[in-house]
């Protein structure tokens, strides 16, 4: 008896249930772009070298061309189409704009997404390769520009903009670290 190379999964997609069947080789990344039509995600080098894929998966960051799709059943998946809310821009994605964060603009999906997980990742107290001092009670390390580079070197921009993409990143975590204070301090968020 051959064993089924197929099945019908249902995908978790920015917030919205999406049922679709798939060959157990297809990528997360192809079916989203051939298959859900969401093609904010880009194919660059197909080897998860570039980062042009990258989705959010539970809240961290994943390449997406080497993700199954019938692995991420059940698990929260954030595209680039699903950073906003409605109108509002994310503030990495204002950041982005703000700064000139992008050129031809390939790679700015999956920056987008992984400069949200780096915001995250180092307000959690994440140590990177470019942290001095890991031990935990030094606590989280300032997020300098060496920070940002090395926590962000999953993804290459073939135009180079990555002065403006390390100062949008950092302007956007200031954003989110007043917005976090501001919730903490009882303020309301607009």
């Amino acid at each position: 008896m051959a064993l089924s190379t197929s099945s019908v999964i249902t995908l978790n997609i920015n917030g919205e249930k999406r049922t679709l069947p798939v060959d157990h080789r297809t990528t997360l990344l192809d079916a989203l772009r051939e298959q859900l039509d969401l093609t904010g995600t880009k194919k660059g080098c197909d080897h998860g070298q570039c980062g042009a894929c990258t989705v959010l998966l539970d809240g961290s960051r994943a390449v997406s061309c080497l993700q199954l799709a019938v692995a991420a059943e059940g698990r929260e998946i954030t595209t680039i189409e699903g950073v906003a809310d409605g109108d509002r821009l994310h503030p990495v994605q204002q950041a982005f704009l703000d700064f000139d964060g992008y050129q031809c603009g390939y790679c700015t999906p999956g920056q987008i997404c992984s400069a949200i997980a780096v915001i995250e990742e180092h307000a959690a107290g994440w140590p990177s390769a470019a942290t001095a001092d890991i031990r935990p009670e030094a606590g989280a390390p300032a997020l300098t520009a060496e920070e940002i580079r090395e926590r962000m070197s999953g993804n290459l921009c073939r135009c180079g903009a990555y002065v403006s993409i390390v100062q949008a990143v950092a302007q956007a975590a200031e954003t989110e670290a007043r917005r976090t204070a501001g919730a903490a301090d009882g303020e309301l968020t607009a």
